[in-house]
């Protein structure tokens, strides 16, 4: 008796509402080795990225509303004050977190960089 060969099935993809993803998942990594390299490319990417004032001003903001909500329920100041203190500190958050980013990706570059002339060097 002749073996056939069977047709490898796929899932369904579909929703309820009849939408379907043709996109495709990505495969997990074959090895373990695989696995950690993708992860230590997708943390060297995030952090060799220059910082900018607006992801300085956003964090600065999220720090603004949480010092906003502080102030105005555990210190229990009225709102205007509350808020007052809100935006000094957002005036304070938004440079001061930029230039601690500006220096720890210049630092970084710099080990980056030495790194890769000490590998030059031995070569």
């Amino acid at each position: 008796m002749a073996q056939t060969k069977r047709k490898r099935r796929r899932k369904h993809r579909g929703t309820q509402a009849g939408a379907i993803d043709r996109g495709g998942r990505r495969g997990r990594p074959r090895s373990r080795e695989q696995a950690k390299a993708q992860a230590r490319r997708r943390t060297q990417d995030r952090r060799d990225v220059a910082p900018t004032w607006r992801s300085a001003f956003y964090r600065g903001l999220f720090g603004g509303v949480i010092f906003f909500a502080l102030a105005l329920f555990l210190l229990g100041q009225p709102i205007g004050g509350a808020l007052g203190l809100a935006v000094v500190m957002v005036a304070m958050y938004v440079p001061l977190g930029y230039y601690v980013d500006s220096f720890m990706y210049r630092r970084r570059m710099a080990q980056q960089q030495k790194k890769k002339q000490e590998q030059r060097e031995r070569e």
